[in-house]
């Protein structure tokens, strides 16, 4: 689940892999264009937790980038939430769209 949330914090902020997960961004073709580039963008901490109930989950992340302004930010939070659901024994995590 940590692979998944830093690589949809990647995906949200980058725009790189944003086609993976189309429940979550929509059509790539019609994304935003992202703030940060790959070289001004690094994860600096990131835990998973179970949010409220065994099927719901959190990824939090802790990261900084520098815009395409120039400015440089460092401990920004994001939270990825996730839900399980079980198809034929086989456990899926599924990012949820933000609100």
């Amino acid at each position: 689940m940590l692979t998944a949330g830093r690589a949809l914090l990647r995906a949200d902020a980058t725009g790189v892999g944003r086609a993976k997960w189309p429940s979550v961004f929509g059509d790539a073709g019609q994304a935003v264009v992202p703030a940060f580039t790959t070289a001004h963008f690094r994860i600096q901490a990131a835990i998973a937790r179970r949010d409220g109930s065994p099927n719901r989950a959190v990824v939090h992340l802790v990261w900084a980038g520098m815009d395409r302004g120039g400015t440089f930010t460092d401990l920004r939070i994001t939270d990825w939430f996730f839900t399980r659901t079980i198809k034929k024994g086989a456990a899926t995590w599924t990012p949820q769209p933000r609100t």
